[in-house]
Order: structure tokens, then sequence, then C-alpha cells
């Protein structure tokens, strides 16, 4: 079993430092969180492969904190008291990825993670969509333009890999919002706020954008032909994105948080 970067959102003190032990034991990296207030930070901030969560948090329903996670590109194995058929049925259409109900045996937990785990191999998206003078690390959530680093928020972030995965298409402000951020903003056009932020750390005049577009009555597009300037280029990034593309798309992981 390879290491995995795995959270543990678990409300028993006890069974959350069992579970952590017995994943680092396996050569895994383990972040634990005791509730869903936590368990947000600890997402965002380390990007975990797998998330195993406890069906009922001391702060919240975990119904819905797996939705939550369903629009992340992560797995989730949901632990629970609750077994009967209806309990396990709306983890799962919630988006858990698999369903242990509580008293579990840790081999079979073990199990469980390895199979988890196995899926997220198989179904890895590239590690980095590059284009020209433009490199996007997906893993350390990192952009190189022309060669130097630049420095981008989390939103700045997802705003300028959806832009780079149309492949110089035009999207509206509710399809970038949809796909950018499915959880956290409301208004369409706070993407215009966004778009005006990133245009001053990657264009040369932000007041005349040439890398990213706006498309009348649309939205905006990312202007890959000034990125990539030859034809041949221009083909093989377009030949990179559409994998890239479906593999995004694809659901890796779902879950779902609740009590014990």
């Amino acid at each position: 079993m390879g290491a995995f970067c795995i959270q543990i959102v678990e409300g028993n003190p006890h069974l959350r430092s069992l579970l952590g032990w017995h994943l680092q034991q396996a050569g895994h990296s383990v972040y634990q969180s005791a509730d869903i207030h936590q368990a947000r930070d600890v997402f965002q901030n380390r990007q975990p492969a797998l998330v195993i969560l406890d069906s009922e948090l001391p702060d919240g329903d975990g119904i819905e904190f797996c939705r939550w996670l369903s629009q992340q590109q992560v797995l989730v194995l949901m632990l629970s008291a609750r077994n009967t058929e209806a309990d396990i049925v709306e983890g799962l259409r919630a988006g858990a990825d698999d369903y242990l109900t509580k008293p579990f045996g840790m081999q079979e937990f073990l199990a469980r993670v390895e199979a988890l785990t196995r899926r997220r191999i198989s179904a890895l998206p590239p590690a980095s969509l590059e284009c020209g003078d433009l490199q996007i690390d997906l893993v350390h959530r990192r952009v190189r333009f022309k060669g130097e680093l630049i420095e981008l928020t989390p939103q700045e972030f997802s705003l300028l890999y959806v832009l780079a995965q149309a492949n110089g298409g035009a999207l509206s402000r509710s399809e970038l919002l949809r796909r950018a951020w499915p959880d956290e903003i409301d208004n369409p056009r706070t993407v215009d706020t966004h778009v005006l932020s990133l245009r001053k750390k990657v264009e040369t005049d932000p007041r005349q954008p040439n890398l990213i577009q706006t498309v009348r009555n649309v939205g905006y597009r990312l202007n890959i032909e000034i990125l990539v300037t030859s034809p041949a280029a221009t083909n093989d990034y377009a030949s990179r994105q559409r994998p890239l593309a479906q593999a995004h798309h694809s659901r890796l992981a779902v879950g779902e948080r609740g009590r014990s």
C-alpha cells in the first residue's frame, strides 16, 4: 500500500488516535480533526487524498459535510454507528465512497483504506498543467509564468486552473463560479473581483489585459495563443487538456459526516 495523506475526522478522541496510529504504521501521513470546523481548515491546508469521516460530529451534520467533500477531489470512507440500510444508502448517496459501520475490526478498516487508495492511484489526474510560459503545479498549487513564481490566493489559483482547462474557450461567470468555487461564493459578479486581482499578477498591463480576456456577453477566456506560439505546440497542449478535463470532472471521491 503506497503512502497517502489521510485526514481523520472523528469525534471520539480514543478511536481517532487509534486509527491514526495504525495508518501511520502503514506509512501514511495522518492529520486529525475533532469536528467540522477543524476539518475544513485541515482539509484546505493539507488537501488529503482520503478523508476518514465520522458520520456524527459535535458541531454539525455529517451528511452535509459529505456533500461538501463530494465537490473536492478526495475519497471518503464514512464511519458510523448508524447501521440500517437507509442510513448506509443515505451516506453513499451523499457522496461517500465507502461506509463502515461501528464497531469494526482494524484489519477490515485497513483493507478498506487500501482498496480506496488503489482506486485513487488508478484515477489520479495529471500532476501539472503546462501551456507555453504558464505552468500550473496541481500538487503544490503553485504557478509559474515566464519562469517566475506567481503568488496566488487559493481563489485565484482555482480561477486560473479552470480557465486553463477550458483550452481557450470562453466561460460564463456562473460556470467559473460553479467550477472554481462550488461551495464558497454565491454571487457570479464576485468572479470579476478575482479576475481583476489575477490580472494584476499576470498581465503586462492589467488595464489592457491580453492573457485573461473579457468575452462580451459571455464571461472570460484564457488567451492560449499568446502562450503557445507554434501550431504544433498548440495541438499538443489541446491533446493534453482533454484527458485532464475528463479526470477533473470525474468524481474521485465523496464523503459525509455525522456522530458516533
